[in-house]
């Protein structure tokens, strides 16, 4: 890769110049696997602007951003001023008494026959502050803190032990055997606690997956390598404290960027689209009984 195009090392909270479709950007590393875009070097900070279409997703430059998201993970844009057409609601909803399906780590479309490439999550500019968190975080290390810090109520050691066994020596599961374990355990959790304590468990998950868990803000765009050859995330929603049916919340929107925003004289294909699932929006059957 082109040293222009590799995401500088991780470092410590304050910003620092990247360089970029001939623009320094500044930019953060809170963890190995994120990279925080606060905008444009030389632009004024406190004005927003739409530079993720503008330059980052520029049929120019996006395929070289895109190659960034894939090594990286995730891909944070602060303070993006857009309206988009390609954005669509997210329209999951959690209750009280159980878990939605978007509350469980999950790849978008994890039952189609293709996996979008990416899955970009944003919370608009609006009147009501975003209080529910999006929790990202490596696929390997989710599995791993799943089983780490499985309740002693839950751990049935002839079904999860040889998985430990396994997970410990190498080598590791395909992602195709991942994906049962991680069905075991989410229906083991859907099955058992009831919702405040299975989203204690998930909050658990996340400390021990390292993941990245910062509350949204107004104009901020996340990009998740969902799949590729190399590093795919997954995501949840996750509640920071027990969730309260009836209080306001701030709305996101979402798109699969790479197949739903076409490059000049290609056409969405929308067969392929309409083949992917999605858990927030209640289209996915892994996590149900």
């Amino acid at each position: 890769m082109d040293a222009a195009l590799i995401p500088p090392a991780p470092s410590p909270a304050s910003a620092e110049r990247w360089l970029f479709a001939d623009r320094a950007w500044r930019v953060r590393r809170p963890k190995p696997f994120v990279l925080v875009i606060e905008g444009d070097a030389d632009a004024d900070p406190e004005v927003p602007s739409d530079y993720l279409h503008d330059t980052l997703l520029a049929p120019a430059h996006r395929e070289a951003f895109l190659q960034v998201m894939d090594r990286t993970g995730l891909v944070v844009c602060l303070n993006v001023a857009t309206r988009h057409p390609t954005y669509r609601d997210v329209r999951g909803r959690s209750s009280k008494g159980r878990l939605s399906q978007g509350e469980y780590y999950h790849h978008d479309g994890c039952s189609s026959p293709t996996k979008p490439r990416l899955v970009e999550i944003r919370c608009p500019y609006q009147t009501v502050a975003r209080s529910v968190a999006t929790a990202v975080a490596p696929h390997h290390d989710v599995l791993w803190a799943m089983l780490q810090v499985l309740p002693a109520e839950l751990d049935d050691p002839a079904v999860f032990g040889p998985w430990r066994q396994r997970l410990a020596d190498g080598p590791w599961p395909s992602n195709a055997e991942l994906d049962t374990l991680q069905g075991l355990l989410n229906r083991t959790v859907r099955r058992k606690l009831p919702a405040e304590a299975a989203r204690a468990y998930f909050r658990d998950v996340d400390a021990a997956a390292n993941a990245y868990v910062l509350p949204w803000s107004m104009g901020e765009s996340r990009l998740i390598a969902n799949a590729n050859d190399g590093l795919t995330l997954q995501h949840r929603r996750a509640y920071l404290q027990e969730n309260r049916p009836g209080v306001a919340n701030g709305s996101l929107v979402k798109r699969w960027t790479n197949e739903e925003l076409p490059l000049p004289g290609q056409a969405v294909d929308e067969a392929l689209v309409a083949s992917f699932c999605s858990e927030e929006d209640g289209a996915c059957h892994r996590a149900r009984d």
